[in-house]
């Protein structure tokens, strides 16, 4: 079985259909949440990590917080200290066996592995996005769309700064599923098979 990477735009099914494949195939699914978990291990304290939470756009990532002095006499920003443990992280995950990474750029840090599957979900239609968000958030129509252009966006800048490759190009994953067409349950059907 392959290891999974499923990069997704906001309001897609993404997340649910990682967490439902995950529940199905018997192996672990790892999000952001990881690099919470495994911060502290490499030196970052929780009260980095907390000031840190929600503050992945290119922005904040390459001027907002003072660099650092690193082990390599390399100057890092926390942001950058924070990417690099999480990339260790997966690379470690990986290793350990069969599992599903959710965003984190992690096609792009294994890229290497030829045991991977790469999948970019997204909805052709922006309705289908305000809704799924809508009934998960409970905002309105407005609201809804300003997080999905606010999370897309940030998406796109932490995956392009840190990996130099477009978020979303069809050219950089093995397979693209729309939740427009294909219902969460169809895209997971599909990926048990391709992981085959």
């Amino acid at each position: 079985m392959k290891t999974i990477t499923i990069s997704r735009q906001y309001g897609s099914g993404g997340r649910y259909i990682a967490a439902l494949l995950s529940e199905k195939m018997g192996v672990p699914c790892y999000d952001s949440k990881l690099l919470l978990k495994e911060a502290e291990r490499h030196g970052i304290s929780q009260e980095i990590i907390n000031e840190f939470k929600g503050k992945t756009s290119l922005l904040y990532a390459i001027g907002v917080m003072m660099p650092e002095e690193s082990q390599d006499k390399k100057r890092l920003t926390i942001p950058e200290k924070l990417f690099y443990a999480q990339q260790e992280t997966v690379k470690r995950l990986a290793q350990e066996g069969p599992c599903i990474f959710v965003g984190r750029c992690a096609d792009q840090i294994l890229k290497d592995d030829n045991q991977l599957l790469r999948v970019y979900i997204y909805a052709s239609d922006m309705e289908d996005r305000i809704k799924r968000i809508k009934k998960n958030k409970y905002i309105s129509q407005k609201e809804a769309l300003d997080r999905i252009a606010y999370k897309d966006r940030q998406r796109r800048d932490y995956y392009n700064f840190y990996t130099g490759h477009e978020w979303g190009k069809m050219e950089n994953y093995d397979i693209c599923l729309n939740t427009s067409v294909l219902s969460e349950e169809e895209c997971v059907e599909l990926l048990m098979k391709l992981a085959e």
